[in-house]
């Protein structure tokens, strides 16, 4: 966190169309302020300027694609910023970055709302578990409602820990028929997988529901291992309690 006291103002002048990695470049150095820990980052779009090459960058209605000045900008300490700059000397390119001595009077706090909670060390848990897998198709029904929906519906109602839908968009099943995502043909049969990790008991005890809603699809059972990383689970251990 940023105290006060002597401090570097950082800013970054770059293009808006320039790239880092098929990536906006603007974005990708603001993502990586934020995974480093800086404390506070801005981007500021210009409306007109000219750089290294004299190129003149302006918005005016008739050149809408022209690539505007970016500026990233971002107040840190001396040895944060020593840090720091090897990756924005690569990252920036032919860009230009600007360091300034100035001084934090008041550093920026964190409003209540988002406050951090006392610190607690995060719990690690390990285990034995069954990854599910159900393929499905798009347009498959149970009792006129999407079957996926529906799944996913009877899974929570079933106590099953959680489940996410993947809707794919290339695949073919039993009948050898190509599925695909296609613009002129939206109401396609595009396969639909749920993804799905809990204990065999659980799983076991859903078939039967499972067998009721499946009329044609594919069901998979894998043994995983569960790595789970808990930070409140005081209050995960009295939702368990609770349950039982």
């Amino acid at each position: 966190m940023l105290k006060s006291g002597p401090a570097k103002k950082v800013s970054i002048y770059v293009g808006e169309d320039h790239q880092y990695h098929g990536h906006s470049l603007y974005a990708a150095i603001l993502d990586y302020l934020f995974y480093r820990g800086v404390s506070g980052a801005n981007v500021v779009r210009g409306i007109a300027g000219f750089g290294a090459d004299h190129h003149l960058h302006t918005t005016r209605i008739l050149r809408l694609t022209e690539n505007l000045p970016i500026k990233i900008e971002f107040i840190e300490s001396p040895e944060k910023v020593q840090e720091l700059l090897p990756k924005l000397h690569e990252m920036a390119g032919t860009g230009l970055i600007e360091i300034q001595d100035t001084n934090v009077e008041k550093p920026s706090s964190i409003s209540p709302k988002g406050a951090p909670q006392p610190a607690m060390p995060a719990l690690k848990r390990e285990g034995k578990a069954k990854l599910m897998r159900i393929y499905v198709g798009e347009n498959d029904k149970w009792r006129d409602k999407p079957l996926h929906k529906a799944l996913v519906e009877s899974m929570r109602a079933n106590d099953i820990a959680g489940v996410t839908v993947y809707q794919c968009i290339l695949g073919y099943g039993a009948n050898r028929r190509i599925n695909q995502e296609k613009a002129q043909n939206l109401s396609h049969d595009r396969p639909i997988l749920l993804s799905v990790v809990e204990t065999e008991e659980k799983l076991r005890a859903f078939f039967p529901i499972l067998d009721d809603m499946v009329q044609q699809g594919l069901v998979v059972l894998s043994d995983v291992d569960i790595i789970k990383y808990t930070h409140n689970y005081e209050a995960e251990e009295r939702r368990r309690e609770a349950r039982q």
